[in-house]
């Protein structure tokens, strides 16, 4: 049985750019579907339950709504994926100990010929055929399952977020290595926004029945 191209949009940090991706690639790929991944906590880390926004979602088994009545809501990222016209939009909700249950029950629901997925931890649990790390070109903090992520990574993608007249990738080789993060990245490929249909291209050489995995970009 064919399974679906899988492409997973990860990132340093929140608000680094990574749905704003999502939505392009989803444009280019008008075919494929899309996934969201919330992780939840019953107390929102220790503190006033309300102040998460899934808590009460939360239970014995992972949540997933799917279809655009369950999911859609105007300027969220599950509705940006379907104004960017996704085919099925997938929202997985979770704890932490349910994230490798919630998303591959999330992935058998999948039609289409590929899905992206924009998330960190999912990478412990699932084979992702092309994996795009986003980054500011000023780095910044990056969190901790951003570095493990980084371990699975074919490239990286330079937001232009608060970056607009600066060389991007200038910007974020002195971050790297001011950083020590330059054993870390290693070889891996810088992407800019005027790189997308380099990106597009890449995306559209993935076999996922390949025998071999295949990282393209690495």
């Amino acid at each position: 049985m064919k399974r679906p191209a899988i492409v997973v949009v990860s990132g340093f940090s929140s608000e680094v750019g990574k749905t704003t991706l999502m939505c392009d690639l989803l444009r280019a790929f008008p075919e494929w579907e899309a996934i969201k991944v919330t992780r939840g906590h019953y107390r929102s880390c220790g503190k006033d339950p309300k102040a998460c926004c899934v808590s009460d979602l939360l239970g014995d088994e992972p949540v997933i709504r799917s279809g655009r009545d369950q999911n859609y809501t105007l300027g969220k990222d599950t509705g940006r994926y379907w104004d960017s016209g996704a085919a099925n939009v997938h929202w997985v909700i979770v704890t932490d100990a349910q994230v490798e249950q919630g998303i591959n029950q999330a992935l058998k629901r999948v039609t289409a010929p590929g899905v992206f997925i924009e998330g960190n931890s999912i990478l412990d649990f699932i084979q992702a055929d092309f994996v795009l790390m986003v980054s500011r070109a000023s780095g910044g903090t990056m969190k901790g399952s951003a570095r493990e992520a980084l371990v699975h990574s074919s490239a990286i993608y330079l937001s232009n977020l608060t970056e607009e007249g600066t060389d991007e990738r200038d910007k974020f080789a002195l971050w790297r290595k001011a950083s020590g993060m330059d054993k870390l990245i290693g070889s891996l490929p810088i992407y800019t926004r005027e790189n997308l249909p380099e990106i597009v291209a890449q995306v559209k050489e993935v076999d996922p029945n390949s025998q071999t995995n295949r990282q393209l970009g690495k």
